[in-house]
């Protein structure tokens, strides 16, 4: 486990899936992470690698090899090392193993890096190749934030903000989580989207063409906020598990697979790529 703290948050990371389980506003003493109901949905913020979402038959195919691989991937469950830690920055790593070769046939360290900046904390998804061939991989967020804020208001109370103003098209997912080809538009007057107990249920809300890169969590009762910045990540998805008090705000690199379409890893939609030796690196950020 490691705490991060500096004069406007206090933040705290355990060791397993380097997940982060808390985020402490210091000035009004609020918990901004939901805490992980397991009645409900039992985590706080997953790391999502090496897919994002849900796989066809829970197969990952490689080069003509099955593993089974359960969604999301399987960081989120296995221990990390940390590597380093201050007051203000924490290092994670989840270097490859024989556990790991039998689920994802590459060799890696891939480690989730966490610094506090004033009111933000930034974390960094960091991937360094040790293998002879190009790796294949989708990695994203996947924080729960708790709403509402405060005691006494109501989950409709709050609303999601863009930063920009465009026409929102989700994309669907069938009942297994899979992406059905079809899409819906989404009202967003004034750029919002109004919480609701319903407003997910058919699913997240997944979208793959914003011009925005930014969403605040907000209300019309105070002036509270809580912003998601996701500059290097294209894919975002959206989404809260009823009666739960939180809505996820998850930045991808990588998506679930299509209905009808159990395609090789390299030739999965929006599937990310690193040639040997070679390190990557893309980040997002949460401001209270």
């Amino acid at each position: 486990m490691a705490i991060l703290e500096n004069e406007f948050l206090k933040v705290t990371i355990s060791a397993i899936g380097a997940e982060l389980t808390s985020i402490i506003n210091k000035k009004t003493q609020n918990e901004h992470l939901w805490q992980a109901d397991p009645a409900i949905w039992g985590r706080h913020a997953p790391n999502l690698f090496p897919v994002v979402g849900g796989l066809i038959n829970n197969e990952l195919l490689v080069d003509g090899a099955i593993f089974k691989m359960e969604r999301h991937g399987f960081v989120r469950n296995l221990e990390f090392i940390l590597l380093e830690s201050d007051e203000e920055h924490a290092v994670f790593s989840l270097p490859s193993s024989e556990k790991t070769i039998h689920l994802y046939p590459y060799k890696f360290d891939f480690q989730v890096l966490y610094t506090l900046i004033e009111n933000a904390l930034r974390i960094t998804y960091k991937l360094i190749s040790h293998d002879k061939k190009d790796i294949f991989f989708s990695v994203g967020g996947h924080p729960a934030f708790k709403v509402p804020f405060n005691p006494g208001e109501n989950y409709e109370d709050y609303y999601l903000e863009f930063e920009t103003e465009q026409k929102l098209t989700a994309h669907r997912l069938s009942p297994e989580g899979f992406f059905t080809g079809e899409t819906n538009p989404v009202p967003a007057p004034g750029n919002r989207i109004y919480l609701t107990r319903d407003l997910f249920e058919q699913d997240a809300l997944v979208f793959k063409d914003l011009t925005s890169r930014e969403i605040s969590i907000k209300s019309d009762k105070h002036n509270e906020s809580v912003s998601v910045e996701f500059p290097y990540f294209n894919y975002l998805g959206i989404w809260a598990k009823k009666p739960g008090d939180f809505v996820c705000i998850e930045p991808w690199l990588g998506c679930a697979d299509s209905v009808g379409k159990h395609v090789d890893i390299s030739q999965k939609e929006n599937i990310q790529h690193l040639k040997p030796g070679h390190v990557f690196e893309a980040a997002y950020f949460i401001s209270i």
